[in-house]
């Protein structure tokens, strides 16, 4: 009996020691050997994006298989980075099933990705692409990179920042910095035509050093920037505009190169209003909260052939009404109804194209 065990012990540390040695030598080695190449698209390669081709294919990325030293299951992903960035912020823009060296990416991903690297919306852009590939927790390979162009849209409403020396007096932060200015926004993507209301605490002349006020396209200054090309115009050459204080309605056009300014100030009116159908009951602009705000006792008046409307500087030509009841303002629209109390009305138009108003009973 000894014996038998002896011997059962001795087969078993044979086997363990040719599973822990000689297996061990004779398993492959998996490790990256040849990175994949890319094959398509090209260098130079444009792509010119349009929102109604959106989920079209925009290009079928191809590329030669990875090595890795074995049979292995190997992911592949398409990254996609701004010209001389190195990749160091990468996005992502196609995956390919495991193993298959190819994939269709659309033209919504390589537009999202571009917006998001920051490219400027129907503005030609240089970016790069390559492939990753990966296989379990063995160290990524990267392909060659190949240089391509593209033409990103927007559905958003481009805007047009007004940096200037108005900015920390008139509740805009810090003086000419973009970010925090007023802003116009165009009637649609695409649309070169602007409108939006800034508020200017003291006159800017902009031939003084630090004073006035131009357009921005960007958020800083690497974008165009306008100033005055003379009465009613704009240049990207031109110096700061000027202004005297005031609350003003903004229009540019940046095809047609044309600027216009319009003093308003803005109260309410209506057979609802103390002031009737004729005369305005003023409202107060506050630069911290960048609206304008009146206290009045309203009778009860139905829409739409009676009620109040927003109406400036006692004329017709810029009023609001509010066309479908549902607080959001249009000019020209329709009489807002009311029900008699006493009220905190508020007009804000800090959002441009997106005016909004309350009338809260108190």
């Amino acid at each position: 009996m000894k014996n038998i065990t002896k011997s059962i012990i001795a087969l078993f540390a044979v086997v363990a020691l040719s599973c822990s040695v000689e297996d061990v030598q004779d398993r492959p080695v998996i490790e990256g050997v040849d990175a994949p190449v890319l094959t398509a698209p090209t260098a130079g390669a444009a792509y010119i994006l349009k929102p109604e081709n959106a989920t079209a294919q925009a290009e079928r990325f191809t590329w030669k298989s990875a090595n890795f030293g074995g049979d292995v299951q190997v992911d592949y992903v398409v990254e996609m980075d701004t010209k001389g960035n190195d990749f160091k912020t990468p996005k992502e823009i196609g995956s390919s099933l495991p193993s298959q060296n190819q994939v269709s990416v659309s033209v919504a991903s390589i537009n999202g990705a571009a917006l998001s690297l920051k490219a400027i919306p129907f503005t030609p852009g240089e970016f790069q692409v390559r492939v990753k590939a990966t296989a379990g927790a063995l160290a990524p390979m990267y392909s060659n990179i190949v240089g391509i162009v593209v033409t990103p849209y927007t559905t958003e409403s481009p805007k047009l920042w007004i940096p200037g020396g108005y900015q920390s007096a008139s509740g805009y932060g810090s003086d000419w910095t973009q970010s925090s200015a007023a802003i116009l926004a165009a009637d649609g993507y695409g649309k070169t035509a602007f409108e939006g209301y800034v508020y200017f605490e003291n006159a800017q002349d902009g031939t003084v050093d630090g004073q006035g006020f131009k357009f921005s396209t960007q958020t800083n200054w690497d974008g165009t920037n306008y100033g005055t090309g003379g009465a009613g115009l704009i240049s990207v050459t031109g110096g700061n505009f000027s202004t005297a204080s005031g609350y003003y309605k903004m229009e540019v056009d940046t095809e047609k190169l044309t600027y216009k300014a319009t003093k308003l100030a803005w109260g309410i009116v209506g057979n609802a209003t103390p002031g009737g159908w004729s005369t305005d009951t003023p409202m107060t602009y506050d630069k911290a909260t960048k609206k304008w705000t009146v206290t009045a006792v309203l009778t009860t008046q139905a829409a739409p052939d009676n009620g109040l409307k927003f109406r400036a500087n006692n004329n017709w030509d810029y009023n609001f009404g509010d066309t479908g009841a549902d607080g959001k303002l249009e000019a020209g629209g329709t009489n807002i109804g009311t029900t008699a109390g006493t009220y905190l009305i508020t007009l804000d138009l800090s959002n441009p194209r997106a005016y909004t108003y309350t009338m809260v009973k108190i």
